[in-house]
This record gives structure tokens, C-alpha cells and sequence, in this order.
């Protein structure tokens, strides 16, 4: 299971440094020279962990809404294991194959294949056994449809958004966003072995909502994505013109997260929340807008307000997925 949000934990200095392959270590030195305790910290670097916290904060309320009550816990764990695996092996393949461009960006000049911590060529065959272990963990303990669907989503996030999508177009995070929405797709399957309305609806409030998300952090380093050739949408198109974008999206966004209540889903307890944290993401939207239209630049625009938000936002909205089953 993969997910498109992202650490908004600034890098170090730019670096020059060009990772083309084993002889771009760190210090001159090969990562089998590094100390143990710091290589440990640099796999563990590669999975994103913070990230992957925010894919778990999407599965498992799922698994309470499909379960209507609380699953097996046992199950709940596999599964949240089986993803961080899967979420693992993706983002270390995406390092892997960004390394050249990391390497150059603020941001991202502090990852392990950029310092030379870990090697390329341990990267790949870390992100790839990470991959398989999940996908056979996923199959033989939970069920092979979530095996699938979280194999389709590391390869979604690999191939069509790392290799295809993010060089290429300012609509990479859109369409690479699907990757990270499969994750409740994988939530209910875990538990029911099957599909329904509700993971569909979810599936598409995290589609609406992965654009305004990135946007606004991209807003606020787009020189580094400039000096990389990624055209992120805030990198070829000005403030107003995005800001205008993240306030259709989190419109749709708002109204899709609605309809588990009138689809029999959901009750009141959601509903509220839903209504609640949807209301102050518009404010927030609008307030980027209004900046952006009187061309307010650098701090003042506060782009990041929407981004902080945004992750708040989730956690607000499944957490009432979770409980909401034991209110009506």
C-alpha cells in the first residue's frame, strides 16, 4: 500500500552530488563501513515511516466501518503490517529511482541514498523484497484480494507515478494520487473479502483530497522541484491559478465525504465531524485563494496552514469512520 502524502521536514544544504550508481557513496566511504546503528536508521528511512503513518490512519477505521464494530485484531495487525511492508518496498523503490533529483533538492538531500548510507544497489533489493514479503504476507494471512490490490498500489505509485507521471506532467500527483487511495480499498477487502459502496467513496475522498493536499507544500518548495525539471502544477502555473484548483477539489472533496450517510453507511456522529472539519478545510481553502489573489507572497501566504490541515483533516474524518458504528 502506498501513499502520495508527504514529510514536510526540510533537507539539508542543496547538494551537487549526482547518484548515478555503487560509486556515489557518501564520504567516500561504502555503507558497510557505517556504523550499524546509523545503517538500521537509514532502512528504516527508506520506508518513510511518517508517511506510512498517515496510510494506517486510512486503513484501519475502514476495517471498524466494514466490521461494523471492532475487527479481529489479529487481523488488524497483519494487515497494518502486510502495508507497511508494501508502503516500504514503494517508497524505497521511489527513492531508488529519484535518487538523481533528490540529490539536488533541499528537501530531499538528506535521504539515505543521497548521503551514501545505503547503496543503490541495496535500495533495490531492499524495495523489491519488501514487495514480495508483503504481497506472499498479504495472501497467505489475510486474503489474496488484499494481496492484489496492495501489490496494484506499489506498482501504481512505482511505475506510473515515480517512472511515468512525475517528470512529465503537472497532473503527476492527481492521477499518481490513486496509489495512495487504495489503502481503504485494502481496509475493507482485509475484512469482508470483498468490495461495497462505502471503500468507493472513501477511495474518492482521498482522491479529491490528495491534489489540495501536495499543492500547497509544493506552493512552498517549488524552487526545488523548479531546479529539478518536476512540473508540479505550482512550478508552471502562478499562485492564483492553483489556489483556484485546490478550492474546486476540496469543494468535491467535501461533498463526496457526504454520501456514507445517505448511502446507509454511516449515521450522525459522522455526519457532524464530517460536516465540521469539511467547513473549516473550505475556510482554509478560500483564505489560500484570497492570498493568492492579492498576489501575497513568501510567509504571508501561509500555504502551509492548508497542508498541516489537511493531514489533521483525515484523521479527523476516519477516526469518525472508526466510531460512528458505535453510535447508531
Amino acid at each position: 500500500m502506498c501513499v502520495t502524502a508527504v514529510e514536510s521536514r526540510p533537507g539539508g544544504p542543496s547538494q551537487t552530488l549526482k547518484v548515478l550508481g555503487e560509486g556515489a557513496l557518501g564520504a567516500g566511504q561504502s555503507p558497510s563501513h557505517r556504523p550499524f546503528g546509523a545503517r538500521v536508521k537509514a532502512f528504516v528511512a527508506l520506508t518513510k515511516p511518517r508517511i506510512i503513518e498517515l496510510l494506517l490512519i486510512t486503513t484501519v477505521p475502514v476495517m471498524f466501518l466494514a466490521q461494523q464494530g471492532v475487527p479481529d485484531l489479529k487481523l488488524v495487525l497483519l494487515t497494518c503490517l502486510g502495508g507497511y511492508l508494501s508502503a516500504g518496498g514503494a517508497n524505497a523503490l521511489n527513492m531508488y529511482i529519484d535518487r538523481d533529483i533528490d540529490a539536488l533538492m533541499d528537501r530531499t538531500s538528506q535521504r539515505p541514498l543521497v548521503t551514501g548510507m545505503v547503496s543503490p544497489r541495496e535500495c533495490l533489493a531492499f524495495g523489491i523484497t519488501l514487495a514480495v514479503v508483503s504481497t506472499l504476507l498479504f495472501g497467505y494471512t489475510v486474503n489474496w484480494l488484499s494481496a492484489w490490490l496492495s501489490l496494484g498500489a506499489l506498482l501504481f505509485y512505482v511505475v506510473v507515478y515515480t517512472m511515468i507521471l512525475k517528470r512529465r506532467t503537472s497532473q503527476n500527483i492527481v492521477w499518481g494520487g490513486i496509489a495512495g487511495c487504495l489503502p481503504v480499498l485494502i481496509g475493507w477487502s482485509a475484512v469482508t473479502n470483498s468490495m461495497s459502496w462505502a471503500p468507493v467513496v472513501l477511495f474518492l475522498v482521498m482522491f479529491f483530497w490528495t491534489p489540495p493536499h501536495y499543492w500547497p507544500l509544493s506552493m512552498k518548495v517549488k524552487d526545488d522541484y523548479a531546479r529539478v525539471g518536476v512540473p508540479m502544477l505550482p512550478v508552471i502555473a502562478s499562485n492564483k491559478v492553483v489556489a483556484r484548483q485546490i478550492v474546486i477539489y476540496s469543494w468535491v472533496m467535501v461533498a463526496v465525504s457526504l454520501l456514507l450517510t445517505p448511502l446507509g453507511y454511516t449515521g450522525w456522529f459522522y455526519t457532524v465531524v464530517a460536516l465540521a472539519a469539511g467547513g473549516f478545510w473550505l475556510w482554509e481553502a478560500h483564505g489560500l485563494q484570497n492570498r493568492a489573489k492579492a498576489e501575497v507572497t513568501g510567509a504571508k501566504l501561509k500555504e502551509m496552514r492548508l497542508f498541516h490541515w489537511s493531514i489533521t483533516y483525515v484523521s479527523i474524518l476516519f477516526v469518525a469512520v472508526a466510531v460512528d458504528p458505535f453510535l447508531r
